[in-house]
């Protein structure tokens, strides 16, 4: 099964879906790696081992996500108590910790003029957002900024340092951080490597719960093999929201038995307790061109492949 995943990346590559990609695939207690096609078609550079990629939505579970489950499990935040409780900031009352982590929430994500903000002024835009008619599942990265300005509150300390404390430093996660940085897989063709790819974790830097963390396949490893195994996610495997529109655990979309994020540069990673399996998925598709709707398309070929694996 896992040659016809691989059979279909190929295929994405020599389609100019991307123009390459790093994958790795966990099973039986071991990892198989693949590099594929180009890193840098500009100078000819081929994908392989060691390439650092701006992770953009995957941000999400490999820093908020996973210091709030810690917080969870370790009973020191609850998942139904208001987001004011820990950030008091906030225009919202009614919306708690559980919503936001599902993306059950009424918030409407709009920020007028959002590319014109400085960093606290598109902060101080999060704290007063309007809201929808009713509460439905919308994913939006509003959510994880204000979990990770949460954090800050909590803890006292910027989200880097939050993340380096918590995950990072402790799981030995040593080529993962918050960019720019000088050296990465380019997101866009003629644009500088190394830069954020999306605009509000660009401008918020450090402080960005929703993206804008770099990392490798090598660190990506360590990070999921955590999930595979600690104590802290042996819970995560159900559904946590309060919405019937859409199951999901705490920041991970939910599928069965697995869990996955997606990020928009061309990234996923994904990881099944129960079959002791994972998946990880880095390129850069955003290089050549944009076209959403079809990647999405594109990507979850991909991933209904690893879910069906034997």
């Amino acid at each position: 099964m896992k040659q016809k995943i691989i059979q279909k990346i190929k295929q994405q590559i020599e389609a100019g879906i991307y123009p390459g990609a790093s994958f790795a695939y966990y099973q039986d207690g071991v990892w198989s790696d693949w590099y594929l096609g180009e890193a840098n078609p500009e100078i000819g550079e081929q994908t392989r081992e060691g390439l650092v990629y701006d992770l953009a939505s995957v941000s999400k579970v490999v820093g908020v996500g996973t210091v709030l489950s810690f917080l969870w499990k370790e009973g020191k935040i609850e998942l139904d108590n208001s987001i004011r409780d820990y950030l008091p900031e906030v225009d919202y009352p009614d919306i708690t910790v559980r919503q936001l982590l599902t993306h059950a929430t009424d918030l409407d994500p709009f920020i007028p003029n959002r590319d014109q903000l400085s960093e606290d002024q598109l902060r101080n835009a999060m704290y007063h957002l309007n809201r929808r008619e009713k509460r439905a599942f919308l994913y939006s990265d509003v959510h994880f900024l204000l979990l990770g300005f949460l954090l800050e509150n909590y803890f006292e300390k910027d989200l880097d340092q939050i993340l380096q404390e918590q995950v990072l430093d402790p799981w030995g996660m040593k080529e993962t951080q918050f960019g720019p940085v000088s050296r990465a897989v380019p997101t866009v063709r003629g644009q500088k490597a190394g830069v954020v790819h999306d605009p509000k974790a660009r401008l918020l830097g450090k402080h960005a719960g929703s993206a804008g963390l770099f990392s490798t396949v090598h660190d990506l490893k360590i990070f999921l093999e955590h999930y595979l195994q600690d104590d802290f996610a042996e819970g995560l495997s159900q559904n946590f929201s309060d919405l019937s529109d859409k199951e999901r655990s705490l920041a991970w979309n939910l599928e069965g038995d697995w869990l996955d994020h997606t990020g928009y540069t061309g990234t996923f990673i994904m990881w099944n307790r129960k079959k002791q399996e994972a998946a990880i998925f880095l390129s850069n598709r955003t290089y050549e061109k944009d076209e959403r709707a079809q990647w999405i398309l594109d990507r979850n070929q991909v991933m209904d492949l690893i879910r069906e694996a034997d």
